[in-house]
């Protein structure tokens, strides 16, 4: 039997442009029945590309449309996201909406959503994409073994956010956390810095688990999207070993613990001790094929994240799923967040050298990288 898709519109066409590749995929549950913008010539072109209206108003979306993905920005970021999200509540559309939300903008589109008996999801993206799926998976498998000893992550401002819904959902929550203010350098150290340091560090708990997280606290206010050394990178430390995501987009990475043996102490040869673990591989990764190409996580990888938190959406709507049982969860991660960030402190500018244009040969291509690493 093959079931009716919901109407569903996209709202912003910045990063709403990955969501609306997402309608191409036939395991969408969706089908895109328009565009809300300001109508702008980029808005203008996706509508036309896609063969949609362009609204520019909540009052145009047609009485058809069931669902609606906010992918706008909201007051953490100076725009209107939260108050357009629940505007369409208003109107009995369930909505989708993009990260991030302060704490007290997620409260307000979860009790818009009771109000009016629809649903809402909270999309932190990265979250939902292939390979940190695989992570999260992985180290949940690692958490059954035994308890975890420590996380090491480490981040840029921009993807914050995202970084501890990654960990919450690792971890199974995020409750309890406590940070330790980073500590500044002293003035002896920092004199001789080439530059301003463009990580700063921050310890303490997460989930019950010790923490180590460095973030790259930079961003330049003109180009927001760009000058990150890194997306996310973790590190979740178990008796036997760690787990490492060693990019967003992966791989997995299974690096096993060295334990030398006690039998080795009389032996004039170390590895001739006898124990079967000495054979097991230092490393172990989850790698299916070639890593992605830059264009392929644009345009496959992450509106294959989208039609995932659209299946999820699709399934709560059928379910009837209360929106304030997932939303607990994702209150707690907006409350870690906002206190991490705030041990941090604003955000500084990214060095002169950073924001230069980029000149010929600092992208290197692939043939280049391999020379770098296989000299």
């Amino acid at each position: 039997m093959v079931h009716r898709k919901r109407r569903a519109i996209v709202c912003g066409t910045k990063f709403g442009r990955v969501y609306l590749k997402a309608f191409l995929d036939p395991a969408v549950p969706f089908e895109l029945a328009g565009i809300l913008g300001r109508g702008s010539d980029r808005t203008r072109r996706c509508a036309e590309r896609y063969g949609v209206p362009l609204l520019t108003s909540v009052a145009e979306v047609p009485d058809d449309v069931e669902a609606a993905c906010v992918v706008v920005g909201a007051g953490a970021g100076g725009g209107e996201g939260a108050i357009l999200a629940q505007a369409l509540m208003d109107r009995g559309i369930h909505v989708l909406e993009e990260h991030p939300l302060l704490p007290s903008e997620l409260a307000d589109c979860l009790r818009t959503a009771h109000r009016n008996g629809v649903q809402f999801h909270f999309n932190t993206h990265y979250v939902t994409i292939a390979p940190v799926r695989a992570f999260i998976d992985a180290a949940r498998r690692l958490a059954a073994l035994g308890p975890l000893s420590f996380v090491d992550a480490a981040c840029s401002i921009q993807v914050a956010y995202t970084l501890f819904d990654i960990l919450g959902e690792a971890l199974g929550g995020v409750r309890p956390w406590a940070f330790v203010p980073p500590a500044p350098w002293p003035e002896a150290v920092s004199r001789i810095a080439a530059s301003a340091p463009p990580y700063r560090t921050l310890e303490g708990v997460l989930a019950g688990v010790p923490l180590t997280l460095r973030v790259q606290n930079e961003l330049d206010p003109r180009d927001p999207d760009n000058h990150s050394h890194q997306l996310h990178r973790i590190t979740i430390g178990g008796r036997g070993g760690c787990l490492t995501l060693v990019d967003t987009h992966g791989p997995v990475v299974w690096t096993s613990r060295l334990h030398l043996p006690a039998s080795a102490a009389p032996l004039a040869a170390i590895d001739e001790a006898p124990e079967a673990h000495l054979d097991y591989p230092t490393v172990a990764w989850a790698l299916d094929g070639p890593p992605p190409t830059h264009r392929q996580v644009l345009g496959q990888v992450w509106p294959r994240g989208v039609v995932q938190a659209l299946t999820r959406l699709a399934a709560a709507i059928d379910a009837g799923t209360p929106p304030l049982e997932r939303g607990q969860y994702h209150l707690a991660v907006c409350e870690a967040w906002r206190q991490a960030t705030r041990l941090l402190g604003f955000p500084a500018p990214p060095s002169a050298r950073e924001t230069a244009p980029v000149p010929p040969g600092a992208i290197l291509s692939d043939a280049r990288a391999q020379e770098i690493v296989r000299p």
